[in-house]
């Protein structure tokens, strides 16, 4: 567990510092934010044994690789995007975070990338298990699936992620349906409403 979980203040100004423009600043620090407020609610049902500060800090961080996706011109690379993980991850151990802060960039895309996945799908990402291995861990991810940065930026219902995921294999669907066995799904309509973003 690391000594000094960062503030919201810290986390924000980290974001600022790397954003490199006032548009992808707000793209993905809100993203963040919400995906935190998300986390929040789902807290409030299922968080016995969870470290909520260090949940917070998961999902305000966890997006933070996004950055280094944008080139000059200010347009961002979807070609590689998939590397935003690992990018994060540098970020933060450059930045001097503990490891238990920077694995939620590595281990929060989709419902958990495996060995065989990066493999078998060429993913441009050293080989390796890319998945949610503690309750805190799991529990970014699982928020971060119900809300996308796509423009505009909407929130996303479970079984609307489960057609998304499914794409990638039955397997991967029979995982959300499992972590929203676990945590149960979050009111939507109620952030929809504060953030001012569409329920999609």
């Amino acid at each position: 567990m690391p000594k000094a979980i960062p503030t919201d203040e810290q986390i924000r100004a980290l974001h600022e510092r790397h954003a490199p423009s006032q548009e992808a600043f707000d793209l993905v620090h809100t993203h963040c934010v919400i995906v935190c407020a998300v986390a929040e609610q789902l807290l409030d049902a299922h968080g016995a044994g969870v470290n909520a500060d260090l949940v917070r800090a998961g999902c305000l961080l966890h997006d933070i690789g996004v950055y280094r996706l944008y080139d000059a011109a200010g347009q961002l690379d979807h070609r590689f995007y998939i590397r935003h993980g690992v990018l994060g991850y540098d970020l933060l151990r450059e930045a001097g975070r503990p490891e238990v802060l920077c694995r939620f960039c590595t281990h929060h895309t989709g419902v958990g990338l495996t060995g065989d996945d990066v493999l078998r799908q060429g993913l441009p990402l050293p080989p390796g298990d890319y998945l949610a291995d503690t309750a805190e861990e799991r529990l970014v991810m699982y928020a971060d699936k119900f809300h996308s940065k796509s423009d505009p930026p909407t929130f996303v219902s479970a079984s609307t992620y489960t057609g998304k995921v499914r794409r990638f294999g039955e397997d991967k669907a029979a995982l959300f349906a499992d972590m929203v066995a676990q945590y149960g799904e979050p009111d939507l309509a109620v952030l929809a409403r504060r953030f001012g973003h569409a329920l999609g």
